[in-house]
């Protein structure tokens, strides 16, 4: 229906109207004289808000089906609904560092609204290739077993996958604390379908960390409909653009949890009425995830190295979820509860863990060579403890004793107090250099350290700091 521009909201030419016609839980059928695209941002007025829907199916050359991005409450048939003119937008500004924000880029914080002459889509496409930069070396964290075993590409994609309550959202917030302690960086934090509990706590302990003035955090949490949990990832990727593009500086963009933006889209899938795929996922799940990832690179503007917690049902790694997932990360950590369930913090599995940096030419012989021979010694131990349970460890060779008793303190050595969980556990956080790393854990198999007890080795930080 065309309006006067007068009517109009800015930039946009034509305004379409359409009616209410069905409600079930968070989906809405409304009917329009001419169809909106897909993903396209409808809003409604009830009562003193605005109640926003996104376009999600067309039924007919009427009706199309939404999802809303509010609560249902207080929506009826016959209800105006108009068409933004666009897909969902959201406020950026350089000012958004330090905030809490909601998908919409609403504050959570209690502060005031983010001012901002600028609105981006959260529907972007990938930065054309020949814009792309590929990786650019090692991106250092100071976490011991991290940057020796499994260590990040700069500009590239990290997957930390685990069960439940192995310490996943821990290594998030250390990870964050090293780009803003050691790069200089900032961070964008997405919390896909975290508990009101977990983001408050979160929000508090990034405060008392001292990371949270470098950090945006944008929430979209459990309680809220699933096309929110759906979209926050996006909304915050939108954020991490921007800051990549504007401030040309570091950019850490963190996902916790990224199974759960894969159930938000089950969720949806099914309230769509689509038949279920493999395991009751969504058909679209590989289409869904990969259009996430797609979007997660660096450019000349700057460098987006993304860290994405990633929940393991079951602790079954052959889930269709994890497989899609894991098919377009760079390094894979796996963190492992039997590590955990020793006191080996962070517990990463270093014979599971890996980087497609594991080679001579990205790491330099040195860094590549001391790397395999701590897999060497770990993957010895691990063959012999069985050995170790059932007869002890006098039956064992002298060689095989000498390899066992190092890989133990290489087990303990690669073990860290972090920064952010200083103030509950009372050892203050270390930082090792990767180059104090390499030369620590060829003193260790070398045998230049055997006649140090094992405790000396347990979360510290270089054995110059044990010393």
């Amino acid at each position: 229906m065309a309006v006067t521009a007068a009517a109009e909201p800015e930039g946009i030419e034509r305004v379409r109207r359409g009616t209410l016609i069905e409600v079930q839980g968070p989906v809405a059928v409304i009917q329009f004289r001419e169809l909106p695209p897909l993903r396209q941002a409808l809003a409604a007025r009830c009562g003193d808000e605005t109640v926003l829907f996104e376009v999600h199916q067309h039924l007919d050359q009427r009706h199309v089906r939404a999802i809303c991005l509010h609560r249902t409450a207080g929506l009826f048939r016959g209800m105006a609904v108009e068409d933004t003119g666009s897909a969902l937008r959201v406020p950026v500004s350089e000012a958004c560092l330090g905030r809490l924000l909601d998908l919409f880029g609403n504050p959570l914080d209690g502060g005031e609204a983010l001012a901002s002459s600028e609105y981006r889509p959260i529907h972007g496409s990938p930065a054309p290739l020949h814009q792309i930069l590929g990786e650019s070396g090692i991106l250092e964290t100071g976490i011991k077993v991290i940057d020796l075993l499994c260590p990040f590409v700069r500009g590239g994609k990290t997957g930390l996958f685990g069960g439940a309550g192995v310490g996943k959202t821990v290594l998030v917030m250390e990870f964050m604390h090293a780009i803003a302690a050691m790069h200089k960086g900032v961070s964008v934090f997405a919390g896909v379908g975290e508990r009101i509990r977990e983001a408050h706590e979160l929000w508090q302990e990034m405060r008392a960390a001292g990371v949270l003035p470098q950090t945006l955090l944008v929430f979209g949490q459990m309680d809220e409909s699933p096309g929110v949990r759906f979209r926050v990832a996006l909304s915050a990727l939108t954020y991490a653009e921007y800051l990549r593009d504007c401030l040309k500086r570091e950019v850490l963009f963190v996902v916790d949890n990224v199974f759960r933006f894969v159930q938000a889209g089950s969720e949806i899938s099914s309230l769509l009425g689509r038949m279920p795929a493999t395991v009751g996922y969504q058909p679209t799940l590989s289409t869904e995830v990969a259009e996430l990832q797609d979007r997660i690179m660096s450019t000349a503007s700057g460098a987006v190295t993304s860290v994405q917690a990633v929940y393991v049902p079951a602790d079954d790694m052959s889930d269709p979820a994890v497989n899609a997932i894991l098919g377009h990360l760079d390094t894979t950590v796996i963190l492992s509860r039997g590590q955990a369930s020793k006191g080996i913090y962070p517990a990463v599995d270093p014979l599971r863990s890996g980087s497609k940096m594991m080679d001579r030419r990205s790491l330099g012989a040195r860094h590549y060579a001391v790397a395999a021979d701590v897999r060497e010694h770990l993957a010895r131990y691990a063959e012999l403890e069985d050995i170790i349970t059932m007869l002890g460890l006098s039956e064992l060779s002298e060689q095989d004793r000498h390899i066992v008793l190092r890989a133990r303190k290489l087990q303990r050595y690669l073990t860290q107090p972090f920064w952010v969980t200083a103030e509950h556990t009372g050892i203050a956080g270390v930082s090792v250099p990767l180059a104090q790393t390499l030369d620590d854990c060829d003193s260790i198999m070398a045998g230049r350290v055997d006649d140090w007890p094992e405790e000396r080795f347990y979360m510290r930080g270089g054995l110059g700091v044990a010393a």
